[in-house]
C-alpha cells in the first residue's frame, strides 16, 4: 500500500491490499477501496462509496458526492463500483436517492472520460464507454457494451440498449434500442444498425444480418409499432438477440427513439 504523506485518509476508510493514494486525495469514511486501486492526486471520495478491485480515479475525480436531487435530506445512500473501472479528471458520481432505491451503481471494465457525470440512482452495466463530458441524469440505466458519444445527455429514467451506440452532443430523451445508433441535435433519431460495433464485439454475420432484418421491419415498414412487434415475434421466435430487443421495446416507459 502507498499513501502520499500529504493525502488524508479517514481512519473509518477500509483500503485493499496494494492500493495506491497520491498527494492531496481525501478519502473519507465509510469509503471502501478493492485490492490494486489507485487514487490519484486531488481526488475526493465520500462514503458510504464500496469500489471494487483495479480501478483507477484520475486527478480532481468527485466520487461518491450526495445527489443533485433538492428532495435529499442527508438520507443514507449509497455508491456501489465494481471492478477495473476507469474514471477519468474532473469525473462526477453521486449516491443514489430514498425515492431511487437508495444506490448508484456501476459494473466492471467501464471507461468513464473527462468530466464525465454519473447522476444519482443511475444503473451501468460492464465494458460501457461514457466519452469526455457525457452526462447522466437520474435514474438513467446504461445496459452492457454501451458506449455515449462526448457531450451527450441523457434525460431522466431513459435507457440506452446492449451494444447501443449515441453520437457525440446528442440529447436523448427517450430510450435507445439495443444495438442502434443514436444522434440528435434537437430530436434524436435511430440511423439504424451500428453494425461495426456489433462486428468488433465478435457477432457473427447471421446475428448482425437477423439483426438488421428486426429493424428494417420496425424502422422501414409501414408497420407501427405493435404491428412490427408482433411481426417479429413470428419471424424470430427463439432468436436471442432480436428477442432482447423486443423486451427492450415492451419494458420502455419512456417510449423507444425510432
Amino acid at each position: 500500500m502507498s499513501i502520499h504523506p500529504t493525502a488524508v485518509v479517514s481512519s473509518r476508510a477500509s483500503l485493499g491490499e496494494g492500493v495506491s493514494i497520491g498527494p492531496y486525495a481525501v478519502l473519507e469514511e465509510r469509503v471502501v477501496l478493492g485490492p490494486g486501486c489507485c487514487v490519484d492526486a486531488h481526488t475526493v471520495i465520500q462514503g458510504p462509496t464500496t469500489v471494487g478491485a483495479h480501478c483507477h480515479f484520475f486527478p480532481f475525480c468527485s466520487i461518491g458526492f450526495p445527489p443533485q436531487d433538492l428532495k435529499y435530506q442527508g438520507e443514507n445512500t449509497e455508491l456501489v463500483v465494481g471492478n477495473h473501472n476507469v474514471f477519468r479528471e474532473y469525473v462526477t458520481v453521486n449516491r443514489g436517492t430514498s425515492e431511487g432505491g437508495g444506490r448508484t451503481c456501476i459494473g466492471d471494465h467501464n471507461v468513464i472520460m473527462a468530466y464525465g457525470h454519473i447522476a444519482h440512482d443511475c444503473f451501468l452495466g460492464n465494458h460501457i464507454l461514457l466519452a469526455n463530458a457525457a452526462t447522466l441524469a437520474g435514474h438513467v440505466t446504461i445496459a452492457d457494451y454501451a458506449t455515449i458519444g462526448a457531450f451527450s445527455g441523457i434525460h431522466q429514467f431513459c435507457r440506452v440498449g446492449t451494444y447501443g451506440f449515441v453520437g457525440g452532443y446528442s440529447v436523448i430523451t427517450k430510450d435507445v434500442l439495443p444495438y442502434s445508433k443514436t444522434v440528435s441535435t434537437r430530436e434524436a433519431k435511430n440511423y439504424g444498425v451500428n453494425v461495426i460495433g456489433l462486428d468488433r464485439c465478435g457477432f457473427s454475420a447471421e446475428a448482425i444480418r437477423s439483426i438488421r432484418t428486426a429493424y428494417r421491419v420496425l424502422l422501414q415498414s409501414d408497420l407501427n409499432t405493435s404491428q412490427a412487434l408482433d411481426e417479429l415475434k413470428e419471424k424470430f421466435s427463439g432468436h436471442p438477440k432480436v428477442q432482447a430487443m423486443i423486451d427492450f421495446i415492451e419494458s420502455s416507459q419512456r417510449g423507444v427513439i425510432k
